[in-house]
């Protein structure tokens, strides 16, 4: 064990001697957290280190509530929300829509962000990790809700209709960035991060809304 790891190791037995009636602040969590990425992750190939440090004030807010065990102020969440919204970038060319089939094959790749991918590959979504999408699927996980019948249950016939433009526009927003619906989500803010480009975005629109998708069957 190098010095900077001993030092770490000394932090977290003196968080655990002091017990629940010492808990540590969120600035000493914080600062803890630092130590640990310092000393325990390097960048490599294209991957920077920094992707780890909480420079963005939405991610910052959302894990110092987690780490306090406490919601959001209402009136906080609110303004998270609406900054996030800000930054979605709608489709450029007006089409909402893509090729349900990219779109299946970029939900199942959960390839792309690691060193020892080719950086020039095109990242996948990952989706099946956290959702059901197709029924077929057996392997899938349940963090997020099912998605099958996503388009069906919201009455989807005709995605491009006047009609479905308002679920059309969330599932484009939801995909690019879930923290403009809620503050504080889970999912991945897939276009606003760059993990998904537009085009590809588009593809897993079109995987959840297009009535031939495998999901809407």
């Amino acid at each position: 064990m190098n010095h900077k790891s001993q030092l770490i190791a000394g932090a977290l037995a003196a968080v655990a001697v002091a017990g629940c009636a010492n808990l540590p602040s969120v600035a000493e969590l914080n600062q803890i957290t630092d130590q640990i990425v310092k000393a325990s992750f390097r960048t490599e190939a294209h991957v920077n280190v920094e992707r780890l440090t909480q420079t963005d004030d939405t991610n910052r807010l959302c894990g110092e509530a987690d780490a306090s065990g406490k919601p959001l102020d209402d009136k906080v969440a609110k303004a998270i929300e609406e900054t996030n919204l800000k930054t979605i970038r709608w489709p450029s060319n007006g089409q909402f829509i893509g090729d349900w089939k990219r779109g299946e094959a970029i939900a199942q790749s959960g390839r792309g962000l690691t060193w020892t991918d080719n950086a020039q590959m095109a990242n996948g979504g990952n989706c099946y990790n956290c959702h059901q999408i197709d029924k077929s699927e057996i392997s899938y996980g349940t963090i997020g809700p099912s998605l099958y019948n996503y388009g069906k249950l919201r009455g989807v016939s005709d995605p491009n209709s006047a009609a479905a433009k308002p679920i059309v526009e969330y599932t484009w927003g939801k995909i690019w960035n879930a923290k403009a619906y809620n503050a504080c989500s889970n999912m991945p803010r897939a276009g606003h991060m760059g993990i998904l480009t537009e085009a590809q975005v588009r593809d897993v629109v079109g995987l959840l809304l297009d009535p031939k998708s495998p999901v809407n069957q």
